[in-house]
This record gives C-alpha cells, sequence and structure tokens, in this order.
C-alpha cells in the first residue's frame, strides 16, 4: 500500500485531486492546517480517522509523518446515487458488510463483474479500502466495475430499497436456501464480514436472509466463496427466465403468423 506522510504531502494529494482511501491523523491538538486537511478530505468524500500516534507510527513505520498520513486508491470510489441511477428491472449490487481482507474484496469485485453486476457498495469503516492489493486481487476487475463507499451501510440499503431494490441477505442463520430466493429482478445481495457475518441491524433490514447449506463440521464458506455461489445462481435464474421469455416470445409470433 502507497503511503503519503506529512501534511505537505498530504495537501499537495488533495489538492491534485489523488484518489485516497483514507487519511489518518494523530489524535489530540491540531493547527490550522491540519484542520484544512480535514475540512478538503471531507469535501472530496475522502474517510479522515483519527488514531493513537503509537498507530500512525506502526502504519507509516517511521515517526516523520508530522502526525498525518494519507493511503493512496488505486482509484476513486463513485457516490451511491451514481450505481442506483443505472437501474434496470434486472439491476444487481453487492454490498459488503464489513469485508476488511483486501484478497475478499479483489475476489469479490472479480466475481461480481464476471456475474453481470453494475456495482459494489461497501462501508467507509471496518472495511478494506480501494487499494493497490484489491486491485491486483480483482485482476483488473476493479478498472471496470463501480464501487461506492457509503458512510451507513444501513442507510444505503434503505436508499436502495425506496429505488426499487429487493435486498438479499446471506447469513449461515437464514432458514431459507439460498436458490429459493427471487434473483430475476432488481436485487441488492448483501454479504457480511470475515468472522462476524452479517451485523444485526444490517441484518434487519434485509427483505430475506439466506443460507447455504454445508455438510461436516464446516458452517460457513469463506465469504468470497459465498459471493461466488449466489451470484451464479443469480445468473443461472436470470439465464434461464431470459430463455423463457424468448421462447413466449416466438410462440406469440408463431401464433399470430398461423391466423394471418
Amino acid at each position: 500500500m502507497s503511503y503519503l506522510l506529512g501534511i505537505h504531502a498530504v495537501e499537495e494529494a488533495l489538492e491534485a485531486g489523488r484518489p485516497l482511501d483514507r487519511i489518518v491523523i494523530a489524535s489530540g491538538r491540531h493547527g490550522n492546517r491540519m484542520e484544512t486537511i480535514v475540512r478538503r478530505a471531507r469535501e472530496r468524500g475522502v474517510p479522515v480517522r483519527f488514531e493513537e500516534r503509537a498507530q500512525i507510527d506502526r502504519l507509516a513505520g517511521s515517526r516523520e509523518h508530522q502526525g498525518v498520513i494519507a493511503l493512496a486508491a488505486s482509484r476513486a470510489a463513485v457516490e451511491l446515487e451514481d450505481l442506483l441511477a443505472l437501474k434496470t428491472d434486472r439491476s444487481l449490487i453487492v454490498l459488503l458488510d464489513g469485508v476488511e481482507d483486501p484478497q475478499n474484496l479483489g475476489a469479490i469485485v472479480r466475481t461480481s463483474l464476471a456475474a453481470g453486476a453494475s456495482g459494489v457498495v461497501i462501508p467507509e469503516r471496518r472495511a478494506a479500502g480501494l487499494t493497490d492489493s484489491v486491485s491486483r486481487a480483482s485482476a483488473g476487475a476493479l478498472e471496470h466495475l463501480p464501487v461506492a463507499r457509503v458512510k451507513n451501510l444501513v442507510r444505503a440499503m434503505e436508499q436502495m430499497k425506496e429505488a426499487g431494490y429487493w435486498l438479499i441477505g446471506l447469513d449461515e442463520r437464514g432458514e431459507r436456501n439460498y436458490t429459493e430466493a427471487d434473483y430475476k429482478t432488481s436485487v441488492g445481495i448483501v454479504l457480511g464480514g470475515e468472522g462476524h457475518g452479517l451485523h444485526e441491524l444490517t441484518r434487519k433490514r434485509c427483505d430475506y436472509v439466506v443460507s447455504i447449506p454445508t455438510t461436516g463440521p464446516v458452517k460457513s464458506l469463506n465469504v468470497s466463496v459465498a459471493a461466488g455461489v449466489v451470484l451464479f445462481e443469480a445468473v443461472r435464474q436470470r439465464g434461464k427466465s431470459a430463455r423463457a421469455e424468448k421462447r413466449g416470445e416466438s410462440g406469440d409470433a408463431g401464433a399470430g403468423d398461423s391466423n394471418s
């Protein structure tokens, strides 16, 4: 991951419009230049986190950071509204409830693109950012699939419902089999983070919560593997529906010809 150390370097990156994953500032009193960095970052939608100075020392690998470092992003995130503006009758968006491993995020982005998703939504906090590690793990897919970062995932889910999406959560506690859900309309597939699964508030905002049945001692799959299973169930259902519609249209046309 690429780090920019010090007030001047961070100011220059913000001024140049360089994509930044987040800015980390040492807790405590700050001068005017640091307050300006915070204001500019928030104007650009760059998350700002306040950490103990010792944590920043560890991130930077040095004490020569003047209390501020920026983590460069592989690409800039988009706004949720940009994704919602792309909505069709069968839009598919993947929402991630705190996936922190860059390898998992990259793999999910790649699988989402392959499954025809129109975008991915991730929260600003407690989640992997759009770093070079994620880009490499996505094998280039991050350059083609929009990713929106939101301050509040629950609020984002409510916006999606207002826009006409059904939300399907995946959780090992889900009573319905993932194949029983209907993915043929505009849907958001909501996946939990490593270890904890879906947070309770996120789970409650889902219209349906489904699970992937497993055998033996393994109760749940890696989140990127689970994403692939559910996304390609959506692909299967949509393909089957499209073929049925095509056959129906052909039948209608034939009936019309026979009556003429």
